[in-house]
């Protein structure tokens, strides 16, 4: 399948945007997203967001389209603070001027933080951020997975393929152990394994403009109902195929996972993109 690690940057990245949607309310894990968007949920002490960026980052992608809306504010705090949460610093109460002491590093990232309403569904919120991307193509994402795709080997598949939009395909794992049973006895038991068959939409998109070019302005549309079911239709739609980690955190028992796989030094949604 289409796998492997991407060993440098490309020239023809740099100047492409990622645009990450970030405006869901999160009720699926609600005990987390009562004071935080689910973007903001950490993983190893730093948000998910934070994780998503980094993986396109590693193949020179630089410049970021944030779609906001529940609780955008604690997104624009945490951009607007960044440097500033990892470096001493002094205040001068009199002027407001801040000089930044021993700063910790920080990013080559521009980040465009886009207000798309709170209640504004997924094809909304990329229409209107596509507006704001400077190239003719770009890619795309959800703001609460991570993964192992090659981002550089999606965008070459879908160079090649001369669609308008590509998904990347993945295999999710089952929820619960699956059994194999012969005559009534248990012949193997598998602990989450990953699905040998269906694959679902993984996000990881790359699009062209000319993809929403006929799409309408209205905040209802989905992403996914309206906008990716229509170019499946009409045969424009491609489908990277992705046999990797790959993970999404819907649940608080998905947190944990994430942050337990953090913890073990080894997260593949980074160390595969380097």
């Amino acid at each position: 399948m289409n796998s492997g690690n991407p060993s440098r940057q490309w020239p023809d990245l740099p100047d492409m945007e990622a645009i990450i949607l970030c405006g869901g309310m999160g009720t699926r894990i609600r005990e987390e997203t009562e004071t935080r968007p689910k973007p903001m949920i950490d993983i190893g002490g730093k948000p998910i967001l934070w994780h998503i960026m980094k993986m396109y980052a590693a193949i020179g992608v630089r410049h970021f389209i944030l779609c906001l809306g529940y609780k955008g504010d604690v997104i624009r705090d945490y951009f607007l603070n960044y440097r500033l949460r990892s470096s001493d610093f002094t205040v001068d109460l009199s002027t407001g001027a801040v000089e930044l002491q021993n700063s910790g590093p920080s990013e080559d990232w521009r980040v465009t933080l886009l207000e798309t309403g709170a209640m504004t569904n997924t094809g909304g919120r990329m229409k209107r951020a596509c507006e704001k991307a400077r190239n003719d193509t770009f890619f795309a994402t959800y703001g609460d997975g991570v993964a192992s795709v090659n981002l550089r080997a999606l965008y070459d598949f879908h160079k090649a393929s001369g669609k308008v939009a590509t998904v990347t395909s993945v295999h999710p794992r089952a929820r619960f152990g699956e059994l194999e049973i012969e005559n009534g006895v248990v012949t193997g038991f598998a602990e989450k394994p990953q699905t040998t068959s269906g694959s679902i939409n993984g996000g990881f998109f790359v699009f062209e403009k000319s993809a929403f070019a006929d799409v309408s302005d209205d905040p209802n549309l989905s992403l996914e109902n309206d906008i990716l079911s229509n170019l499946s239709t009409s045969g424009c739609l491609g489908a990277y195929e992705h046999d990797g980690f790959w993970q999404c955190m819907d649940t608080y028992r998905e947190m944990l996972a994430l942050n337990e796989i953090w913890e073990q030094g080894n997260a593949p949604w980074l160390t595969d993109q380097a």
